[in-house]
């Protein structure tokens, strides 16, 4: 029985020492972040829209932040992190989608266009400059102004997934 036990502890210890070295820190959120990332910075996404909702650039600012707290162990700092985010809003327009044959729109989309600029100190062939852009449809029987905090919170969790993703998820 001695040596059994033994056998299942060398076994375990060998399984954590294994995975302790990996060079590449993995977490259940499809994330790869390299050991030697311990930080990550976002800077403020200034809203230049034509249609400017005035909570947009502080909503979709936190969400970045919240993600990597939750779903990754790098700290957020103000500035120059291993990991740094910044951009801005170009893009918030309603446009007319479903539209019947008296052409009249059943349905309206809600479009949020995002410009991102992502720097890896530790790993730059992954910095990318890039465009993200998603949408939320409503009914034509409600205003923007009725929908518009929900789909603001849709199409944020949509763009962050996207974002998060293209950054650190590396497939």
């Amino acid at each position: 029985m001695n040596n059994r036990l033994l056998n299942i502890l060398f076994i375990g210890l060998t399984i954590v020492l294994i995975t302790s070295s990996c060079a590449v820190k993995y977490s259940f959120t499809g994330a790869s972040i390299p050991p030697e990332s311990k930080t990550v910075s976002v800077k403020y996404f200034n809203n230049i829209s034509p249609n400017i909702d005035p909570s947009l650039s502080q909503t979709l600012t936190e969400a970045v932040k919240n993600r990597f707290v939750s779903q990754t162990s790098l700290a957020v700092v103000q500035n120059d992190g291993d990991l740094n985010f910044e951009g801005q809003i170009t893009n918030s327009t309603v446009t007319p989608v479903a539209i019947q044959g008296n052409q009249y729109a059943l349905q309206n989309r809600l479009t949020i266009t995002v410009q991102v600029k992502f720097t890896n100190k530790n790993n730059p062939e992954l910095n990318f400059s890039k465009s993200f852009s998603e949408y939320e449809d409503f009914p034509s029987t409600q205003t923007l102004l009725q929908v518009q905090s929900s789909l603001t919170t849709l199409i944020v969790d949509k763009l962050v997934d996207d974002i998060f993703n293209q950054a650190v998820a590396n497939w």
